[in-house]
């Protein structure tokens, strides 16, 4: 079973080593790849990310409770330049390919709608697959090119 986990300051190991694992930020190379998140960081992001206004920040952990582990992360926030809601969805790359991915889908829509937000997007690179994954959770496609797929969602 999949569950949310909120994360606590100390927790944010699982969050450094996510965005240095080569494989999982693998899909992010039209980006620059992996990012790094060092300590020194982590005071600041939690407070805008973890302890801000859920309608314009979100974020959690996604928890295997079968295996006692960390597999990802859901996020979102509110773009103010775009006037929408980017969300984020990754999962570490060992624990892909296991229903993982679309159970944070849609965990991450449902907090979003009790958070108060209407419509999420995600923008992401036209050589991601991934996709197809939004597009199988009930995203549509909202506008493409060959740099980027942006998919939505009303919820």
């Amino acid at each position: 079973m999949l569950d949310i986990y909120k994360p606590n300051l100390d927790d944010l190991w699982f969050r450094e080593n996510l965005m240095a694992d080569e494989d999982t930020m693998s899909y992010n190379k039209a980006w620059g790849g992996t990012i790094a998140f060092p300590k020194d960081k982590w005071q600041n992001w939690h407070q805008t990310w973890i302890e801000g206004s859920p309608f314009h920040n979100y974020y959690r952990y996604l928890y295997d409770t079968d295996s006692k582990n960390f597999v990802g992360e859901i996020a979102y926030h509110y773009d103010k330049k775009r006037k929408i809601h980017i969300c984020n969805v990754i999962i570490l790359a060992k624990y892909r390919n296991k229903g993982f991915g679309a159970k944070g889908i849609q965990l991450l829509c449902t907090m979003a709608k009790q958070n108060g937000v209407l419509t999420l997007y995600d923008d992401i690179a036209a050589d991601n697959q991934s996709y197809k994954l939004f597009l199988k959770n009930g995203f549509t496609i909202d506008y493409q090119n060959n740099e980027v797929v942006m998919v939505k969602k009303t919820l």
